[in-house]
């Protein structure tokens, strides 16, 4: 390089860190939907056989509020208790449910417009355990994990929404449980949150919560930080009554609500990848008709999350290819119809940060995002198939996750990035493009650096210790955990929370003073 060459560098670096801030390498939202397993003609007929099983077969155990909004337009309860589903319905309510969604965030840079093919990619789970930080051992969660899981989220970029990802086991009474789940979730993140409830009566206690957060009703509704996810149903096609109950008062609560179908292929829902498809279709279909006739202005997630089993044992199989390919054709689905849709991937059936667990997440989060699903979840923290979370895992997810992100954004071939000129010019010159303007105007927008990936040499690597990718990983945890405390809620609002609330965490537990 020459000594012009070096000026020339070091000349740009100067600015340089301003400008990287303007372009990162990959953003939340970047637009997937390249990836289209199912063709033209496949579409139409997984389409034409969920609405063709809605209006003749339909659901049973459907509410008294569903078969009365049903049947006032246009549908019909069978001899059966069946409620079938008009085409005509279906179709309306696909044209007009609302496609501008937003999930916001407490903090509006953590807002995220999930309209169009635009990806994100979350948590979730509800995972039973985790593996303990300290032991690696596989042990209950407790509330304190649910905070400790939100904190890490809160801090990894390219992790953008925050879906409850284990179970506060740790408290008996559900109604407790599921006020504390909100606010260890809302404590933790001012990222957007999602949650399951558990019984329709708790709803009104977690929006009173939201709202109080907000500074009030009024406030929450314009800009709602919290969805509820729905599995509405009990494949196969069959409405969970109580859940039922729980997304008509989330939707007039002002929750936006996320519809899941989550049949298991050869148990609840057909063998066949695509039988499985059509019945998750049919299923979250049925839903968003119902979550539209509540609330026709509702901010609505079709989630059809259709999962696999290993039919040798009937147990589920989060991490083969079935799982991967039926996710990206059901993120399809909802690009399909252009509606705001979620996806379930990276639920490896992997124990700990192993080879396997790398290979299964990033196969299945990879299909899902470049089908265009809008929320990925699962995609990081989730291992032994849906059965325990591991807290370094999000540390070295956040890695994995930026990677995929930066496929998504894909080659971006125009004029000037093909940069003829430059290439003319350094065959013309110097014969190398390392002190070029052009290469330090691209070394940060346009590549993705891990954080914790290592890519030393080997000498320098065992110098260091020859850590694996866990034990890093793991110790950047720690350190978040001893020192991120978001303090996106003011004090006075905790303390109104704990007036109002039977709050568990401790205000030392959440890094506030006593």
């Amino acid at each position: 390089m020459t000594a012009a060459s070096k000026r020339r560098g070091r000349k740009h670096r100067i600015v340089q860190s301003e400008q990287d801030e303007q372009s990162p390498p990959v953003w939340p939202g970047v637009v997937g939907g390249r990836f289209k397993p199912l063709s033209e003609a496949e579409i139409v007929l997984v389409e034409e056989s969920a609405l063709h099983l809605l209006e003749t077969l339909g659901l049973s155990q459907a509410i008294p509020s569903m078969i009365e909004r049903v049947t006032a337009h246009g549908g019909t309860l069978t001899s059966d208790d069946r409620l079938l589903f008009p085409r005509a319905l279906v179709q309306q309510a696909l044209e007009k449910v609302r496609r501008d969604v937003v999930l916001f965030g407490q903090d509006p840079s953590h807002d995220l417009d999930v309209s169009g093919s635009r990806v994100h990619m979350s948590s979730g789970g509800a995972a039973p355990g985790v593996f303990d930080l300290e032991t690696g051992v596989y042990r209950d969660s407790t509330v304190q994990d649910l905070y400790d899981a939100a904190r890490l989220v809160d801090a990894m970029e390219n992790i953008h929404h925050f879906s409850r990802s284990v179970v506060a086991r740790d408290i008996e009474d559900n109604a407790v449980m599921d006020v504390n789940t909100a606010y260890a979730c809302l404590m933790g993140t001012s990222k957007h949150v999602s949650i399951s409830v558990s019984d329709p009566a708790h709803v009104p206690q977690i929006a009173e919560l939201c709202y109080l957060i907000a500074g009030g009703e009024e406030a929450f509704r314009a800009r709602p930080f919290l969805t509820v996810m729905c599995c509405h149903v009990v494949p196969p096609m069959r409405f969970a009554e109580e859940t039922c109950e729980i997304l008509e008062a989330a939707l007039l609560a002002g929750f936006p609500v996320q519809l899941i179908s989550a049949g298991q292929a050869g148990a609840t829902s057909p063998a066949t990848i695509a039988g499985s498809l059509v019945q998750a279709v049919a299923e979250t279909l049925a839903g968003l008709v119902f979550a539209w006739l509540v609330a026709p202005d509702a901010r609505i997630i079709f989630a059809p999350k259709p999962l696999v089993a290993d039919l040798r044992t009937g147990s589920m199989c989060g991490g083969g290819g079935e799982q991967a390919i039926l996710m990206a054709g059901a993120a399809q689905m909802g690009r399909h119809w252009n509606l705001p849709v979620s996806s379930i991937a990276g639920i490896t059936d992997a124990k700990t940060l192993d080879a396997q667990y790398g290979a299964e997440k990033t196969l299945a989060v990879t299909m899902a995002a470049h089908a265009g699903s809008n929320i990925v979840t699962q995609a990081a923290g989730m291992q032994a198939s849906l059965l325990g979370v591991s807290l370094e895992a999000y540390v070295s997810d956040n890695d994995l996750l930026g990677n995929i992100l930066r496929t998504i954004r894909g080659i971006e071939a125009t004029p000037e990035n093909i940069a003829e000129e430059v290439i003319a010019q350094v065959c013309r010159g110097e014969g190398h493009y390392l002190g070029e303007m052009h290469t330090f105007d691209r070394m940060k927008s346009d590549y993705f650096y891990p954080h914790i990936g290592d890519r030393r040499a080997p000498r320098d690597w065992e110098a260091d210790g020859s850590k694996p990718v866990g034990d890093v990983a793991r110790e950047k945890a720690r350190a978040l955990l001893s020192s991120h405390f978001p303090g996106h809620i003011p004090d006075t609002t905790d303390q109104a929370l704990r007036s109002a609330f039977d709050i568990r965490l401790s205000r030392k537990q959440i890094g506030r003073t006593e």
